[in-house]
C-alpha cells in the first residue's frame, strides 16, 4: 500500500510529536493484544481464508479513516481498524499455508516457502516507494491513502481464490476472550522455546514503521523518503531470502543489533545503508525462528499457537515505541542485543 510509505510522515506533518506518534502505534499494538488470539481461534474454529479476506476489508476502512479525518484520533481509529485486520491475517496465513503444503505430504517446504513469501512482500516495496513518491508528487497523502484503499479491497479479492484443505475439529461452539487464551497457552507450552523466539524476534519488527521518520531525521527531504529508503527492504528481502538456503547462526541478530547502533551513531543520509544491512541481517533470523515455529506445532490449533506467539510480540513491541522516544534508534540497537542474547542462551 502506497500509504505505508508515507504514513509516519503524514502524522509528523499533522502537527503529531514523536510521542504521539508512538501512542499510536502502541494503539495499534494494544488492539492486536486484545484480539489477536481470538481472531485466531477464529481462522482455526471456521475459515482462514475467509479471515484473511475479511483483514483486507477492515485494513481498507482504517486507512479511509487516516485520510477522511487527519487528526489523532482519527489516526488511532484508523490504527484499531488496521489492529483488527492485522489479528484476523496473523496466525491464519501461516496455518493455512503450513496446512496446505501438509495436505500433500510437503510439510518440510514450509521454510523455504515461507522466505519466498517474505523476500516477495519485501521486493513489492519497491515499487510501491516509487508509486508512493509519484502519488505524493501528484495528489499529497489523499491520493496515496484512496490508492491504499483501492489495494486492500483488491488483496480481499484475491484472497477469496486461495484453495484451503479441510480440517477435523474437536472444537464446538464458541470461548470466550479468556478461555480462548487458555487454550492457546496450554497449546502453546510444548513449544514455548519456539514462542518465545518469534514473539522476542518479531517484536522488533515493529521498528520498521520509524524507517521513514530516521531518513527525515537524517535530513533526507520528505519528497524523497520513499525512495531514499528502497534499498531497506531490498537488504530485508535478500536475507529473507538468504533464510530459505543458509542455517541460521546465533550470531547473526547480534551483529544486527551492533550495525543499527553504528547507523544511529552516524545519522546521516548515507547511514541508510546501514539500516538496510541491519534489516537484512533481522530479516534472516525472522523467517528461521518463524519457520521453527510451524515444524514444532502438532495441534490443530496451529493459527491460535501462532497468534499467542504475536501476542507476546506486541507487549516487546511497547518496548519499541518507548525507546524511541526516548533514544531513538540507538536504543532499540541495545535491545536488539539483549533480545540476542536472551534467544541464543535459550538455545
Amino acid at each position: 500500500m502506497p500509504i505505508y510509505a508515507l504514513y509516519a510522515l503524514l502524522f509528523a506533518d499533522s502537527g503529531l510529536s514523536d510521542a504521539q506518534i508512538s501512542v499510536l502505534l502502541a494503539v495499534w499494538s494494544l488492539t492486536a493484544v486484545v484480539f489477536e488470539v481470538p481472531s485466531g481461534a477464529i481462522a482455526d474454529r471456521f475459515s482462514r481464508r475467509s479471515s484473511l479476506v475479511a483483514s483486507g476489508v477492515l485494513q481498507a476502512f482504517g486507512y479511509a479513516a487516516w485520510v477522511v479525518f487527519p487528526s489523532f484520533w482519527g489516526f488511532a481509529a484508523g490504527f484499531v481498524l488496521w489492529g483488527l485486520g492485522g489479528t484476523l491475517q496473523s496466525g491464519a496465513f501461516e496455518a493455512l499455508l503450513y496446512d496446505g503444503l501438509a495436505a500433500n505430504g510437503d510439510e518440510e517446504r514450509y521454510g523455504k516457502l515461507n522466505a519466498r513469501v517474505d523476500t516477495i512482500e519485501l521486493i513489492a516495496q519497491v515499487p510501491v516507494a516509487v508509486i508512493a513518491t509519484a502519488l505524493f508528487s501528484l495528489g499529497g497523502y489523499q491520493l496515496a491513502g484512496w490508492i491504499s484503499v483501492a489495494m486492500c479491497l483488491a488483496s480481499s479479492v484475491v484472497a477469496l481464490r486461495f484453495p484451503e484443505p479441510p480440517r477435523g475439529s474437536d472444537e464446538d461452539g464458541e470461548a470466550g476472550y479468556l478461555e480462548t487464551l487458555k487454550t492457546g497457552l496450554r497449546e502453546t507450552v510444548p513449544v514455548k522455546r519456539a514462542v518465545l523466539a518469534v514473539a522476542l524476534v518479531y517484536a522488533i519488527d515493529a521498528f520498521e514503521e520509524y524507517f521513514t521518520l530516521l531518513a527525515q531525521d537524517w535530513h533526507v527531504p520528505t519528497v524523497w523518503v520513499p525512495l531514499a529508503t528502497i534499498g531497506v527492504p531490498l537488504m530485508g528481502a535478500a536475507g529473507a531470502s538468504a533464510a530459505g538456503r543458509l542455517p541460521l547462526r546465533g550470531w547473526v541478530l547480534f551483529a544486527s543489533g551492533l550495525v543499527l547502533i553504528a547507523a544511529a551513531a552516524l545519522a546521516v543520509p548515507v547511514a541508510i545503508v546501514l539500516l538496510g544491512l541491519f534489516y537484512g541481517l533481522y530479516r534472516f533470523v525472522l523467517v528461521h525462528v518463524e519457520t521453527e515455529l510451524q515444524h514444532r506445532i502438532e495441534s490443530d490449533a496451529r493459527a491460535t499457537v501462532t497468534s499467542v506467539a504475536a501476542i507476546g510480540s506486541e507487549f516487546v513491541a511497547f518496548a519499541i515505541y518507548g525507546l524511541w522516544v526516548f533514544g531513538a534508534a540507538f536504543a532499540i540497537g541495545v535491545l536488539v542485543l539483549v533480545v540476542a542474547v536472551v534467544i541464543w542462551r535459550r538455545q
